[in-house]
């Protein structure tokens, strides 16, 4: 394969030549310094045209008295003629830029404003640099590259604009969770004072005051989540604005506003996808730790395998399974009372005979209603209906103790210990 020759920079395809550094210097210093000497006055003209465009733009003073504005827009003509006169890399001056966009972000605004701003800057800032090249003669070939350069000038200008934006946006993004996790606690306290007429809000402020500083309305009615992160580093779901969401908890928790509202819990299933956890029961505000404690005992029941796991559960579509398993000793005790003519016959047996007899209470039918719910012979039925009468005797009639019964046997059958008929 032949070398590839070494050419001399004459030499070269006249697409890489810079049609500016080919202008001789005393021409590039003159037209330096006449727009130096113009920046000034062609600083305080745009200014005044941006001004004319966009009459709302704030008019924000340095620590001299002097507008922002004026001295990013004259930093900025200073660099880039300064960068044509060295030959040098474009000098941005981000601090002021970098404030620009940080400006825009903490006041909620989009950066097409200050884009446009830009934009009309260079416009304005070419037509008085196209007169000077003019009068000192420069080509026009430069000129054109001029022009090019001043439009790559103002990418970076915006850059850095950019990342002023963007650090305003994280540190409002920052300081709205820590507003929603300090709103959040007050919500869900315990003792979480009411607060009194005529009271004086404490330094820290009251719900109202720290709802109204995090962004949130308060709504009459909540319902708690409680969630089981699917890796330790998933992504927070898109609950959406009106939903607080605390990530920093080693089991996140969200509070729901009007978790009833047309719409709220498709948008709810949809953001959940590919979590699990528990929704508490919709609630008055003021009883928002009511709903977080049930979302935390489903919780609870999901671990031990008692609940479905790998989906958002709502309490209130399993409200059997909390009342009857969350209760646990007091549940124990009553089963152990109640189903005490079982102990003599076999775990086998007594098993049968749990099934038929909560079937029994279930149905309030005879033997082939029983039957075919357990799906077995009537026949067999009627023989564990009489063990059972032998069992308990005439307890099995009292309507108190038939609805002791039926609450243990629903409870073991939610434990897996009796299956589903």
């Amino acid at each position: 394969m032949p070398a590839v020759p070494d050419l001399s920079e004459s030499e070269r395809p006249t697409m890489t030549r810079s049609a500016w550094r080919d202008v001789p210097p005393l021409k590039v210093r003159r037209f330096a310094a006449l727009a130096l000497e113009e920046v000034p006055v062609l600083a305080q003209d745009i200014l005044r045209e941006i001004r004319a465009e966009y009459p709302g733009l704030p008019v924000v003073l340095d620590d001299s008295g002097e507008p922002m504005a004026l001295v990013g827009i004259r930093r900025a003509l200073e660099g880039f003629v300064q960068q044509l006169a060295a030959a040098d890399r474009p000098r941005y001056h981000p601090e002021v830029f970098q404030e620009f966009g940080r400006g825009e972000g903490l006041e909620g605004r989009s950066l097409d404003s200050l884009q446009a701003i830009y934009r009309l800057g260079v416009r304005l800032a070419w037509r008085r640099l196209a007169e000077i090249g003019q009068q000192t003669e420069i080509p026009p070939p430069a000129m054109y590259e001029l022009a090019e350069s001043g439009f790559e000038y103002l990418d970076g200008l915006v850059d850095q604009s950019v990342r002023g934006y963007a650090e305003a946006a994280a540190r409002q993004a920052g300081e709205r969770l820590r507003l929603q996790r300090k709103l959040m606690e007050s919500l869900l306290s315990e003792r979480r004072p009411e607060p009194q007429p005529g009271s004086v809000l404490g330094a820290d402020g009251g719900l109202d005051e720290r709802a109204a500083r995090a962004g949130w309305a308060l709504p009459e009615r909540v319902a708690v989540g409680v969630l089981l992160r699917p890796a330790r580093e998933a992504v927070a779901p898109a609950v959406g604005e009106g939903v607080l969401l605390d990530m920093e908890a080693e089991q996140p928790r969200m509070v729901v506003p009007d978790p009833d509202a047309a719409g709220r819990p498709e948008l709810l299933r949809r953001a959940m996808t590919g979590w699990s956890g528990a929704i508490g029961p919709p609630v008055a505000l003021a009883d928002a730790a009511k709903s977080l404690r049930w979302a935390q005992a489903a919780i609870g029941l999901m671990q031990r395998g008692l609940l479905p796991a790998g989906e958002v559960l709502h309490c209130t579509e399993h409200t059997e399974a909390l009342v009857l398993l969350q209760p646990e000793e007091l549940i124990e005790d009553l089963t152990r009372r109640c189903l005490a003519p079982l102990e003599h016959s076999g775990p086998a047996h007594g098993r049968r005979l749990a099934q038929t007899l909560l079937a029994w209470l279930e149905t309030r039918g005879g033997a082939p209603e029983v039957a075919a719910r357990l799906g077995v012979h009537p026949q067999t039925v009627r023989y564990r209906l009489r063990q059972i009468r032998e069992l308990w005797g005439d307890e099995i009639d009292d309507p108190d103790r038939r609805f002791e019964l039926e609450l243990v046997l629903r409870a073991r059958r939610l434990r897996g210990e009796l299956g589903r008929p």
